[in-house]
């Protein structure tokens, strides 16, 4: 006798699980738990096998025996439905690991691993936001340009910079996509062109000489912790990026050369780069080691236990001392060193470039290793900070 809705919704559990059957080897399973599962009974090559249907009432009886019938059909045609089952199951996984949000997630857990946790925000905050919604669930082989530039454009509107971020990202991903075989070509090379010229912008800094001295006498009076004005007067000094300053670790400090070695890891350029500390930089390192030398970073979180000063660290303190983006941003210290080395103290312009970790390259065009012109860089790094001194003293 067949199966009715209302004898399949009203079906106990019972101590055992029973079944309940339809016809045509269909029946349900009732689990003493209550759940109750579609299931068809069937014979392929002489062998009996078993075929799930699906979960009631997620399944209705209706759907059930459309699904049964289906699965006879193969039958007949001297196929196993439980095979053609598991083949279309892969092949929708195979569907999903080709979309565009698949890959580029794989790319990114594969290719942007070693970066800074910096850049690896920024990249995946511009996945999320701005590519995957319009082309996430996209087949990554069947996008084109026009889709990707339709997508830009949505970016470019809020801000062209970042529009021209996510073209390289999305380049990046369709790289990573022809490398492992899942798309011919990078269509964003298409596009070369195609958005607004980004606005080229030179981070603020402060030139004269007399605001450079006022502007060292504020951060020696700044009156927040410890950590950060240590990390305010080590900036014009040491004049590293600031990603690379306050990620600096207790153990890249050789007190014995008085050098701050960073690895390549954390490096713009992936090279290894070292840091000549003039005696003004290690006194304000051995002030701070009683502080912060039990953990691994010098200038320690105090909001988060075991991470680093936040990217903001050393920004807000400025502003608190009165100073916007608009006179000086952290980064502004390298471009002050940079222009004053050269055009006060008269330091050769290819130390100055090594001390700023840019690409330095010799007439064969290799790049120079870490420390080529080290002797002279540190003459120059303790001639720079006593330089600071006297414009804080007012000379």
């Amino acid at each position: 006798m067949k199966l009715t809705a209302s004898t399949v919704k009203s079906a106990k559990p019972s101590a055992k699980p029973y079944k309940l059957a339809d016809g045509a080897g269909m029946y349900l399973l009732v689990h003493p738990s209550g759940a109750k599962y579609w299931r068809l009974k069937y014979r392929i090559a002489g062998k009996e096998k078993l075929l799930a249907l699906g979960v009631y009432p997620e399944v209705s009886l209706a759907e059930a025996r459309i699904r049964r019938d289906n699965a006879r059909l193969l039958i007949r045609d001297g196929r196993d439905p439980g095979v053609a089952k598991q083949l279309q199951k892969k092949f929708l996984q195979n569907q999903n690991s080709e979309t565009f949000e698949a890959v580029a997630r794989e790319w990114f857990e594969t290719k942007i691993a070693d970066k800074s946790e910096s850049y690896r925000v920024r990249t995946l905050r511009i996945l999320e936001k701005d590519l995957f919604p319009k082309l996430g669930a996209l087949a990554i082989s069947d996008i084109t340009s026009r889709q990707l530039l339709e997508t830009l454009r949505v970016v470019e509107a809020r801000t062209v910079d970042i529009a021209h971020r996510a073209k390289q990202s999305a380049g990046q991903v369709f790289r990573y996509a022809v490398a492992t075989g899942r798309a011919e070509r990078d269509i964003a090379t298409d596009l070369s062109g195609a958005l607004k010229s980004r606005t080229v912008k030179h981070s603020a800094t402060i030139l004269d000489p007399v605001e450079i001295g006022q502007l060292l006498r504020s951060i020696d009076a700044y009156s927040g912790s410890m950590v950060v004005r240590a990390a305010l007067q080590l900036s014009p000094l040491l004049f590293v990026r600031p990603g690379e300053l306050r990620t600096m670790q207790w153990d890249e400090i050789d007190w014995q050369k008085s050098r701050w070695q960073i690895p390549a890891s954390k490096m713009k350029m992936r090279e290894p780069h070292v840091v000549p500390l003039a005696n003004q930089s290690a006194e304000i390192l051995k002030a701070l080691r009683p502080l912060t030398g039990q953990g691994a970073f010098v200038f320690p979180s105090a909001r988060k236990g075991g991470r680093p000063l936040s990217d903001n660290g050393v920004r807000t303190a400025l502003r608190s001392l009165g100073y916007t983006n608009e006179l000086i941003t952290p980064h502004g210290f390298r471009a002050m060193a940079r222009t004053l080395l050269d055009e006060e103290l008269g330091f050769r312009i290819d130390y100055i470039e090594h001390q700023l970790a840019h690409a330095v390259k010799d007439p064969l065009g290799r790049a120079y290793n870490r420390t080529k012109h080290l002797d002279e860089r540190i003459k120059m790094m303790q001639g720079w900070a006593d330089y600071l001194d006297q414009l804080r003293r007012g000379r």
